[in-house]
């Protein structure tokens, strides 16, 4: 694959009016992907655009427009909506492709644009290695739609209610009445989605981070600051916390004792009873390598198989595709259920653990005992830059140093994040205390080569 500028892991992200996530290239984006994605329908080509609550978002969104309506492709405006409603209604409604602006969990001072297919799946590499030659490139310079060619926007009204009756269509008959709700919408997009869904089908929900303001999306809620939902149960008395973030394609959850339920767990119940019903496709879970090896053990002792990827639910659906499987995902909550979703969807993944705790009449504490996990130490590290890993010597040497002491009973895994300037730690193995200070040696060889500073989480 050629050295990408403009895209990496999960589309085009960063600072927000900083290169590259300029209304420039929003607009050159529009014009490349109208020009490279339109089908052959006989009028003009249509493309779903949505975005999180970020204060840039609508600076983007017109740019992002004018492009598209300058090769003649119309856009369909679905406004404030989580990443998996322009999955949803990019297929839906048979548009050529959709786009959601959006950083996900990333501060508020930065933004993205995250691009589908017209069947609701991300775009392949040589798709998006495609539309950044059309971007960098004058190429397509001269083709500029006139009078009635010209695209334009229409405003889609009930983009949240149609997403609403799909995610609702994953549970027919399930009724949560009874049942206290406490929800963390990151100040984000899913601040009336998923408390509305769940409100229709009955459940009391406390709402909490729903007021964006449009610099306050992931600021100390959502997913990536799961305490806050363990505080949020706690506090309201909830059966059941639900943590998203900023574009709401990734589930934490808090049982009714305050204890966080994390993505892998989520994996092993609803993989678990998939299995039970003879829905699990293959009898195989697509999970990446960052997932706990106790999955591994928790899902073929019921009869199944782990299959692993790289990191990022890019490669897990990819992977899903592949093989024609139903249900994969990642530790940090993005799952994908594939009977019903093209992309992660955290109110997907809400609502099929609401199936399970409501059939079962289990609490949710009981739910995530079937998972036993190895112990894990993470570390996440801000770094300056990002040489290749091979090529710190002390760090590789401490690696190895730490792979000869887990003796073939744990792992070792070091990677840079594809979304942030961050490089990600992750040890597991039998014994806590091992895992700890090997992954403390590995940090600090790794902050004084090339770290600004360090974040610990355990």
């Amino acid at each position: 694959m050629a050295e990408r500028k403009l895209f990496g892991t999960d589309g085009i992200r960063g600072i927000a009016n900083c290169e590259p996530v300029t209304s420039e290239i929003a607009l050159r984006l529009g014009r490349a992907m109208g020009f490279l994605l339109r089908g052959k329908r006989s009028g003009h080509a249509r493309f779903v655009i949505g975005r999180d609550t970020r204060h840039s978002g609508p600076m983007l969104e017109a740019a992002l427009v004018a492009g598209l309506s300058s090769v003649g492709c119309d856009s369909l405006l679905a406004g404030v909506i989580p990443t998996p409603a322009v999955a949803y209604l990019t297929r839906d409604l048979g548009a050529d492709g959709g786009v959601i602006i959006s950083a996900s969990h990333n501060p508020a001072a930065d933004n993205g644009l995250k691009l589908f297919g017209g069947d609701g799946y991300k775009l392949d590499d040589d798709i998006e290695e495609r539309l950044e030659q059309l971007i960098l490139t004058s190429e397509i310079d001269g083709i500029r739609s006139q009078g009635e060619a010209i695209g334009m926007p229409t405003l889609l009204a009930d983009a949240e209610r149609r997403y609403g009756m799909s995610a609702k269509a994953s549970v027919p008959g399930m009724s949560l009445h009874g049942l206290r709700i406490a929800v963390d919408c990151a100040n984000g997009a899913s601040f009336r989605t998923t408390p509305e869904v769940l409100k229709e089908l009955g459940a009391t929900v406390s709402v909490f981070h729903a007021e964006p303001n449009g610099m306050n999306i992931n600021e100390a809620c959502g997913s990536t600051h799961a305490d806050e939902i363990s505080r949020l149960v706690k506090e309201t008395g909830a059966q059941i916390g639900v943590s998203h973030d900023g574009d709401a394609d990734r589930l934490v959850l808090c049982d009714e004792k305050g204890d966080i339920v994390d993505g892998d767990e989520i994996l092993a119940m609803t993989a678990l009873q998939a299995l039970k019903n003879g829905t699990l496709s293959g009898k195989t879970l697509v999970a990446t390598v960052m997932s706990n090896f106790g999955l591994d053990e928790c899902i073929a002792a019921a009869g199944g198989t782990v299959v692993r990827t790289a990191v990022g639910d890019r490669h897990v659906v990819e992977e899903m595709r592949r093989g024609n499987f139903s249900i994969g995902g990642e530790q940090s909550g993005h799952l994908i259920f594939r009977d019903h979703g093209t992309t992660g969807d955290g109110l997907l993944g809400v609502l099929q653990v609401l199936r399970i705790m409501t059939e079962r009449g289990c609490p949710l504490s009981e739910l995530r005992g079937c998972l036993k996990k190895y112990p894990q130490a993470q570390r996440n590290l801000e770094v300056r830059e990002k040489p290749p890993l091979g090529a710190l010597r002390e760090v590789a040497a401490l690696i190895v140093q730490t792979e000869t002491l887990l003796a073939g009973k744990g792992r070792v895994l070091v990677r840079y994040s594809g979304t942030e300037p961050k490089v990600r730690l992750l040890i597991e193995g039998p014994d806590e205390s091992v895992i700890n200070a090997s992954a403390d040696r590995i940090a600090t060889a790794l902050n004084q080569a090339i770290g600004v500073g360090t974040a610990r989480t355990n």
